[in-house]
């Protein structure tokens, strides 16, 4: 076997890859580093030399109530939003790989709304649930106040989780419906002629086999519920974070202490918290969850 090099010359590899790695340096690697430094300096918003401040800037991150608030919003958004779309996901994976009548158009319908973009998505569901024009607008003109995420922060939160499951739920969908049609048909086969009805063929057989599919969607819808450009955006275009901060994440106040405060160097520190956050949720999910999830 020739084992030769296509190349001809040693910096003609190099030279291909230049344009990419460049790029990547430029919108991922420099950015990061540019966060880490502004984190630990005082960054002027117009210019000038920086001052080192240490971890003055985590120090005023961790003594604000306002920044507790969106950690505990995020938990209550990251949780609820995934655990439910993924349990949506598997009822409709479930019910479509019966194989029913239909099932390839209901197929198409489940994975529409994942192409949507979050903020189209929010825009939408502020008409669709509107206290004023939308579908629970009779209820309101009878129980004046029963539906308003403009007033309450309670229901703008339920509002915002609504959309986030809509648009996620096809996402889960997808990759459940994959692993169960990767499910040995004898063993389905069986299971039926024992006598085990759907129910309980789906929580002996099929459930546990989802394991691995089920924890790689976990991680990764938590992670969506924390840092996702969807997070983002549904909640911006939907609420806001309002009213009275009840819906703002901690992605959206990162982003507004940045843009509308100026204040770079506390938006820096609050995004280093979010990244530490994330890497504590994910290890705990690898250190409690994956020891129960068996891959064979």
């Amino acid at each position: 076997m020739d084992k030769r090099s296509v190349f001809k010359s040693w910096w003609l590899p190099i030279a291909f890859a230049a344009p990419q790695l460049l790029l990547i340096f430029l919108f991922f690697y420099w950015p990061a580093i540019s966060v880490v430094k502004w984190a630990f300096t005082l960054e002027p918003p117009f210019g000038g030399a920086a001052e080192f401040v240490g971890w003055a800037n985590f120090q005023e991150v961790f003594a604000d109530p306002f920044y507790w608030n969106s950690v505990v919003v995020s938990l209550i958004f990251a949780f609820c939003g995934a655990s439910v779309a993924i349990l949506i996901g598997l009822v409709l994976a479930l019910a479509v790989d019966r194989e029913l009548p239909g099932s390839g158009l209901f197929r198409f319908v489940y994975i529409l709304p994942y192409a949507i973009a979050g903020p189209a998505a929010g825009m939408a569901f502020r008409f669709i649930l509107s206290p004023e024009r939308g579908l629970l607008a009779p209820l309101n003109a009878i129980y004046p106040d029963f539906w308003n995420p403009a007033k309450y922060s309670a229901h703008a939160l339920i509002l915002v989780i609504i959309i986030f499951i809509w648009k996620w739920a096809g996402y889960t969908f997808i990759f459940l419906l994959a692993g169960l049609q990767s499910v040995p048909r004898p063993l389905i086969e069986a299971a039926a002629l024992d006598g085990s009805g759907p129910i309980r063929r789906a929580i002996d057989i099929q459930v546990p086999l989802l394991a691995p599919t089920l924890f790689f969607l976990l991680v990764t819808m938590m992670t969506e519920g924390f840092v996702g450009s969807d997070t983002f955006g549904i909640v911006e275009r939907t609420t806001n974070g309002g009213p009275n901060h009840g819906t703002e994440v901690m992605v959206l106040r990162i982003v507004n202490e940045a843009f509308q405060g100026l204040n770079y160097s506390g938006a820096s520190a609050q995004s280093i918290v979010l990244i530490g956050l994330i890497m504590i949720f994910t290890f705990i999910q690898f250190r409690f969850i994956e020891k129960r999830v068996h891959y064979k």
